[in-house]
């Protein structure tokens, strides 16, 4: 299949989507962010050197981080192609991991930014046990959390002014991007704003 690249602002499904595509196609989930905390846990040479950087507040530089996934698409389950999570971030970085690695699909599930917003700021989870809620689309059963109490617990950057700020962000870093991968025919845009049912099939689709 070769290895796709999944993009998706916060609070756009992503993660159960990625769940999802792991499942249907055997690509193991490859997240740099996840890649350069393991690597500092475990005092790799490529853990080291990032954890320099990190100590004092620079970014890590992105011919350390096309290292560490140099050394992830080596492995054993990695046969097949992967699944980038959160990387590449610019478009040097997608030039660098072209000669890495064939990216044969980029997927993007697309939410509008207001709908974002409705999502992230009505979201609440129980401080007992975890359970979550949202204000509109699951609220809280009159009765109270199943696990028999519900102490409200909401993160405090879901605010709308944090989740604008995030929002923006995303689209200043991913608009040269998917302009980089739709001249070469590779990007696809997905409306993430359906049944979750819906969206996984189209994914798939595509992947197929």
């Amino acid at each position: 299949m070769g290895s796709i690249v999944l993009f998706g602002p916060p609070g756009a499904g992503k993660g159960t989507q990625a769940h999802r595509i792991m499942e249907q196609t055997g690509l193991p989930q490859v997240s740099t962010g996840d890649m350069l905390r393991a690597a500092v846990k475990e005092g790799t040479p490529i853990g080291l050197d990032a954890k320099s950087y990190m100590d004092r507040g620079a970014l890590v530089p992105d011919e350390v981080i096309l290292g560490l996934i140099r050394e992830r698409i080596q492995q054993p389950d990695a046969a097949e192609g992967v699944m980038f999570d959160g990387f590449p971030r610019t478009i040097p970085q997608a030039e660098a991991l072209s000669e890495l690695t064939e990216i044969t699909h980029v997927l993007a599930i697309e939410v509008p930014d207001e709908r974002i917003v409705d999502r992230i700021c009505g979201r609440s989870s129980c401080g007992a046990c975890g359970a979550v809620y949202h204000d509109t689309f699951n609220p809280v059963p009159t009765t109270g959390c199943a696990c028999g109490q519900f102490v409200e617990k909401r993160r405090v950057d879901d605010n709308a002014e944090t989740v604008q700020n995030r929002l923006a962000a995303y689209h200043e870093q991913t608009t040269p991007l998917a302009k980089w991968y739709e001249s070469r025919g590779l990007f696809h845009r997905v409306d993430g704003d359906r049944d979750i049912d819906e969206i996984s099939s189209d994914l798939l689709k595509l992947l197929e």
